[in-house]
C-alpha cells in the first residue's frame, strides 16, 4: 500500500529542537474574538489637489535616532530570540548593500527587489518603510514619479479626512456660513426684516433621515468607541503604541484616523475587529522612518498601504462569504490539504485521531496574517516576504502556516488534543530564518509518495 509520510529533507536533526520553555508572550496574545459583516471593499478616491514638493529618498543614518521624546527607532526589534550568527550577520550586510543599490536606480528592477526583500530586510537598512510601499505598488518603479504620487496620496488623504472626520456641527456652521453669504445680496431688500438661520430636516440632530449627517454621524459612533477600545489594545508591550507618552498618544490618533476613514469609505465592511493588528506593522514601520518629513506623512501612506493589503483578504472579513470558495473556511482547508500534502501523517493525527479542527487556531493565524503569533520584530520579517510575494500574500502565507505546524510536528505527534491545541494557540519562539526557509520549500519541492 502506498503512504504518504514526511518527505526526507524535513527529517533533518536541524528542524529539531528541545522545546523552549512558555513565555509571557502567551498570555499576552490570547485568542481574540473576531467580528464579521458582509460585502467587499468599495473604497472611492477624491480628485487630488495641486501636488506640494515632497521630500526623497535620503541615504539612512548611521545610528538610529535617539531625539526626545521620539523613542529609539531600533528598541522595540532588539530582542530577537531567532538566534542570528555572525556568519547570518555578514549575509544581512551583504544583502542590504544589495538592496540599497536597487533602491538607487533611477528605474527600480521590482523583480531583484522582491527577491531580495523576501530573504528579510536588514534592520540595520533602515529601508523597510521605502521597500514595504514599493512592494505594496505605493510607490512607482520609477523614482521619478515618487514626488508627484506621494503629494497625490497625500492630499487625497488629507481630503478624506477634511470630509469624513468632521464633526456635524462644523459641517453645520458651514453650510450656515454658506447661507448667510448668500443672505447678504437680499438684506438691502429687506433692510427692516430680520434674517433667521432656516434648518433643514436633514441637518436636524433629531432627524431619522437616511441623508441625515446627525443620522449618520449617530451611528458612526458605535464603531468609532470600538476602533477606539482596540487600538487602545494594540501591542500594549511596545511604547509605540501604549503608554501616557505624548508620542504614543499621536500614534492611536493616527491609528483610530485611518480605521474610521476606512470605515466611513468601506459602508460595506466598515470595521472589522482585528484589523488594527494589521494596521499596526505598517504604521509603525513608516512611522519610524529615517527621513523626517516621510515619517511626518505616515499616516496617510500607512491609509492607502492598509487598503491595498486588505484588498487581497476582503473576503476573510465577510461574515456570508465564510462558506464561499473565496470565504475564510476555504482557505482554512486549503491549509488542511497543503498539510495533507506535504507530512499526511501529521495531518491525519491532528485531524483524524486528535480532531483538532484548523480552524480553532488557523483562523487567527490567517485573518491577521501572523501578526499575533510572534514577536513584533520577528513579524516584521514574515511581512517582508508575505509582501514579496507577486502573486499576492496568501499562497505564502499558507505555506508559512504549514511550516509553522511541520516545525513543530514532534511535539503535535506526541501530544492530545488539549495540549496541541494549547501549543497551536499559543506558538513557541521559533527560528524565523529557519520558518521561512521550510516555508519555501514546500513551494520548490513537492511532496513525495513513498512506498
Amino acid at each position: 500500500m502506498v503512504k504518504k509520510r514526511v518527505p526526507d529533507w524535513l527529517n533533518s536533526s536541524l528542524w529539531s529542537s528541545t522545546p523552549p520553555p512558555d513565555d509571557d508572550r502567551f498570555n499576552r496574545y490570547a485568542s481574540k474574538s473576531t467580528t464579521t459583516t458582509t460585502s467587499k471593499f468599495t473604497t472611492t478616491y477624491a480628485a487630488a489637489e495641486p501636488p506640494v514638493e515632497p521630500p526623497v529618498l535620503v541615504p539612512p543614518p548611521a545610528v538610529a535616532r535617539q531625539e526626545p521624546p521620539k523613542p529609539e527607532v531600533r528598541d522595540p526589534l532588539s530582542n530577537n530570540d531567532n538566534g542570528s550568527s555572525a556568519t547570518s550577520s555578514a549575509e544581512e550586510i551583504s544583502r542590504q548593500a544589495q538592496l540599497l543599490q536597487e533602491l538607487s536606480r533611477k528605474v527600480i528592477n521590482m523583480g531583484e527587489l522582491r527577491r531580495l526583500a523576501s530573504q528579510g530586510i536588514p534592520d540595520g537598512a533602515a529601508i523597510r518603510s521605502t521597500v514595504w510601499k514599493l512592494l505594496l505598488g505605493y510607490l512607482p518603479s520609477d523614482r521619478g514619479l515618487w514626488s508627484s504620487e506621494l503629494a497625490k496620496k497625500r492630499s487625497q488623504y488629507k481630503h478624506f479626512k477634511e470630509e469624513l472626520l468632521m464633526n456635524p456641527t462644523e459641517i453645520t456652521r458651514r453650510l450656515e456660513k454658506s447661507a448667510s453669504l448668500e443672505n447678504e445680496e437680499s438684506k438691502s431688500e429687506c433692510s427692516g426684516l430680520l434674517s433667521r438661520s432656516e434648518i433643514t430636516h436633514g441637518e436636524h440632530p433629531l432627524s431619522l433621515g437616511k441623508t441625515s449627517i446627525w443620522n449618520q454621524f449617530f451611528q458612526d459612533t458605535e464603531i468609532i468607541e470600538q476602533i477606539d477600545r482596540d487600538v487602545k489594545r494594540t501591542h500594549p508591550d511596545l511604547n509605540f503604541f501604549s503608554g501616557d507618552s505624548q508620542f504614543a498618544k499621536s500614534n492611536q490618533e493616527a491609528l483610530k484616523n485611518i480605521l474610521t476613514v476606512f470605515a466611513k469609505l468601506n459602508p460595506g465592511i466598515r470595521y472589522v475587529q482585528g484589523m488594527n493588528e494589521i494596521l499596526a506593522p505598517l504604521f509603525y514601520v513608516f512611522r519610524n522612518d529615517p527621513n523626517e518629513e516621510h515619517a511626518a506623512f505616515a499616516e496617510a501612506d500607512t491609509f492607502f498601504c492598509f487598503v491595498e493589503v486588505l484588498s487581497g483578504f476582503r473576503d476573510h472579513f465577510c461574515q456570508q462569504l465564510d462558506n464561499s470558495v473565496v470565504g475564510i473556511r476555504s482557505t482554512i482547508t486549503k491549509l488542511s490539504q497543503l498539510l495533507k500534502e506535504h507530512d499526511e501523517e501529521l495531518w491525519r493525527h491532528l485531524e483524524v485521531t486528535t480532531k483538532v479542527n484548523p480552524q480553532f487556531y488557523a483562523f487567527r493565524w490567517i485573518t491577521l496574517l501572523l501578526s499575533q503569533e510572534f514577536n513584533f520584530a520577528d513579524s516584521l520579517l514574515i511581512w517582508d516576504t508575505l509582501l514579496s510575494d507577486p502573486e499576492g500574500p496568501q499562497e505564502t502565507l499558507l505555506r508559512i502556516c504549514c511550516a509553522m505546524l511541520i516545525l513543530v510536528r514532534r511535539r503535535l505527534l506526541a501530544g492530545d488534543f488539549t495540549s496541541n491545541l494549547k501549543l497551536l494557540q499559543n506558538y513557541p519562539p521559533t527560528n524565523i530564518s529557519h520558518l521561512l526557509y521550510v516555508a519555501n520549500k514546500l513551494c520548490t519541492q513537492p511532496a513525495r509518495q513513498i512506498l
